[in-house]
């Protein structure tokens, strides 16, 4: 006697959702509650839009004569690439050195030696905890002003050497916190069978651990490194000639056209630092695929100061 095997129907997509400890599954009022909110905050934040934009177009900010510079050649030649040069080269510079700052200092602060961990703890924690705006300040003017009351000569500190070192060392002192994280994100196991089959730190730290923890650390270092990308704005404080300073401030000196000069230069910022977030992605999942790792990816938010910039950059004045 055969027996009919009865086929229940596949649960609802809503029963599937796994209620997590502290956010329960949205039911049906709940979930059309969110609709509602949902579509009364877009309503709102397009009227604030159109408020915005209404208040632009009858202050003259929104005339076509105002964007007329931004499809000259001219423009783009004389301001804004130079400007996109010169924060390329800046943040290419400071993000090479902050790695190198990073890779030292993480791995100091794992050492075994007393010598070398607390000095190097000392070191991240104090620039970690110091704005970004006033390093750049101190460094760009600082040794001077110390030379000069010690009546001893010093060589100029230039904007961009300023800015450089400025970024290295406060991004790489982040960094040397994501190193270690992502090292000790590494199961013990994999270091103890190293161990086991009679490496040396040094082996195991070269062989076993970085090679692993650099994909989990990918997606950390490359959001560290979107920060320190939008940190160099902060150069134009000391005249540093990025594209904030041409862009925002050389521009509407010229043509008198703020608004317009402020939109374009922020959807330039925003096409570079996502360009380089879709680089960290391709790379991510890359180095996933080509190697296997028993690490997990670090979430940015656990380690204390990745992902935060040191200061708003703020607008300069026309």
């Amino acid at each position: 006697m055969s027996t009919v095997t009865e086929t229940k129907p596949a649960p609802p997509r809503a029963a599937k959702r796994q209620a997590s400890v502290l956010f329960d599954a949205p039911g049906p009022k709940a979930r059309m509650r969110h609709n509602i909110l949902t579509l009364i905050s877009a309503i709102v934040i397009l009227a604030i839009i159109y408020v915005v934009v209404a208040r632009f177009d009858k202050e003259g900010q929104l005339q076509g004569k105002l964007w007329k510079p931004f499809i000259e050649v001219s423009t783009w030649s004389d301001y804004i690439l130079p400007g996109i040069g010169g924060t390329l080269k800046a943040a290419l510079a400071g993000a090479v050195l902050a790695l190198l700052f990073g890779v030292l200092f993480g791995l100091g602060r794992m050492s075994d030696h007393r010598w070398i961990r607390i000095p190097a703890g000392a070191v991240v924690e104090f620039f970690r905890a110091i704005p970004l705006l006033i390093l750049i300040f101190f460094v760009f003017s600082g040794p001077p002003t110390i030379a000069n009351a010690l009546n001893r000569e010093f060589p100029e500190v230039t904007a961009f050497t300023a800015l450089v070192i400025s970024l290295m060392l406060y991004n790489g002192s982040v960094l040397a916190e994501i190193f270690r994280a992502g090292i000790n994100a590494v199961p013990r196991g994999q270091s103890e069978a190293a161990y086991a089959i009679g490496l040396r730190k040094s082996g195991v730290m070269r062989l076993i651990l970085i090679p692993q923890a650099t994909t989990a650390m990918m997606p950390a270092i490359v959001s560290q490194l979107v920060v320190l990308l939008k940190d160099s704005a902060l150069g134009w404080i000391i005249s540093y000639e990025d594209l904030l300073n041409t862009g925002y401030r050389q521009i509407p000196t010229q043509y008198g056209n703020l608004i317009p000069a402020a939109i374009v230069i922020a959807l330039i910022y925003i096409a570079m630092n996502l360009a380089l977030s879709y680089l960290a992605t391709w790379l991510e999942k890359r180095s996933r695929r080509s190697r296997k790792s028993a690490a997990k990816p670090i979430d940015v938010s656990t380690v204390p100061g990745a992902g935060l910039t040191g200061e708003a950059p703020g607008m300069p004045s026309a």
